[in-house]
C-alpha cells in the first residue's frame, strides 16, 4: 500500500478545512494518509477526528513503506518535519498555511494539482545538505542536525561575546558580535538573511558564516566551503550561551568547543517544474516589482 505521512502542528478551524481536503486528495490519488500522533490527537479533541487509523510518532516509523512526507504549515513546521525524515530519503513537499513560505512554498490553492503531479512523477528531487554539529557533552543528542542554521549567541541583553572562529583548524576571525550564525545554502534566507547574509541557492556546497549585530562594521559574512570543519570557541562575561540549531536552543558553556560539519545525509526535496527557487524568492522578495503607486 502507498502511503503518505502528514505532519502539521498547531491547527485552528480554517487549517482543518484545508487537511480535510488534502486527506481526501491523498485518498484519491490512491494513497494511505498516516498522521503523526500529536496531529492525530490534535484532530480528535478539536474537531471529533477518529483516532482509528495508523500514526507515527518518531523517525524510525518513517525508515520503510512511506512515498512522501507532507508539511502542512509555515517554514518552522517544514524544519521540524525534516526530523522525521532525517537519512530515510523520504522525499518532502511543503504546503503553506503559514507567511512568507521559502520552503514550504506550495499554496494550499494547488493541493489537488500538487498531488496530481506528484502521483503521475511529474517531479524532481532537490537535494538540500544539513549541517550536523559536535559538542562535548553531545548536548543535541542524536537530533543535533540542521536543515537551515546553526546560531552562538547571548543568552539576554547583556555586553557582546566574542566567538573564536577556525576554519579546518585554522584561525579565521573572533567575532565580536550578539552572537554568529553558520547557515546551509537552505538557511540563507532565513536569519543569516535578516542579518545581512547572501542568498545562496540550493545545491551550492558552502556554509555561510554570518555576525549577528557585529561591532566591527567592516566584519561580513563570508562563504565557505561546506568540507571545511568550522570550529566555534565563546567567550564573554556569562558563565553560559546560547547553541541553537533550527530554532531548539540548549545551554553551553564558557569555552566548550562546538564543531560544525557538513552531515552525510541530504533530504530530498520535492519541485515541480513551474516551482522552483528562483521563482521563489523572486516572488517573496517581491523582486522587479513596482510599488511606489500602490495604497
Amino acid at each position: 500500500m502507498k502511503q503518505i505521512a502528514i505532519f502539521a502542528k498547531k491547527i485552528v478551524k480554517s487549517d482543518f478545512l484545508v487537511l480535510q481536503e488534502l486527506l481526501q486528495r491523498v485518498e484519491q490519488y490512491g494513497y494511505k494518509a498516516i498522521l503523526e500522533k500529536e496531529l492525530a490527537l490534535q484532530l480528535h479533541n478539536k474537531f471529533q477526528w477518529p483516532l482509528t487509523s495508523p500514526t507515527f510518532e518518531s523517525y524510525l516509523d518513517l525508515q520503510e513503506g512511506f512515498d512522501l512526507l507532507i508539511s502542512v504549515g509555515g517554514d518552522g513546521t517544514f524544519l521540524k518535519a525534516v526530523s522525521f525524515i532525517r537519512d530515510s530519503k523520504v522525499p518532502i513537499l511543503g504546503i503553506n498555511i503559514g507567511r512568507l513560505g521559502f520552503l514550504s512554498n506550495l499554496s494550499k490553492n494547488q493541493i489537488d494539482q500538487t498531488l496530481e503531479r506528484f502521483a503521475s512523477g511529474a517531479y524532481e528531487f532537490q537535494k538540500r545538505s544539513l549541517l550536523r554539529v559536535h559538542t562535548e557533552n553531545g548536548i543535541f543528542g542524536d537530533q543535533n542536525f540542521a536543515l537551515n542554521e546553526l546560531t552562538l549567541q547571548k543568552k539576554d541583553t547583556s555586553t557582546m561575546i566574542k566567538v573564536h572562529t577556525f576554519l579546518d583548524d585554522k584561525f579565521l576571525n573572533t567575532y565580536w558580535a550578539d552572537g554568529l550564525i553558520v547557515g546551509t545554502p537552505t538557511g540563507s534566507t532565513a536569519y543569516s538573511l535578516s542579518c545581512g547574509g547572501p542568498i545562496i541557492t540550493p545545491g551550492c556546497q558552502v556554509h555561510i558564516l554570518t555576525p549577528i549585530a557585529p561591532h566591527n562594521l567592516n566584519v561580513r559574512p563570508v562563504v565557505v566551503p561546506d568540507h571545511l570543519p568550522i570550529t566555534l570557541e565563546v567567550e564573554g562575561r556569562d558563565r553560559s550561551y546560547l547553541l541553537t540549531l533550527d530554532g531548539h536552543s540548549r545551554q553551553i558553556k564558557q569555552g566548550e568547543k562546538v564543531t560544525i560539519t557538513k552531515a552525510e545525509f541530504m533530504i530530498n526535496v520535492v519541485k515541480f517544474e513551474d516551482n522552483n527557487f528562483l521563482d521563489t524568492i523572486r516572488n517573496k522578495m517581491l523582486w522587479g516589482s513596482d510599488t511606489r503607486n500602490e495604497i
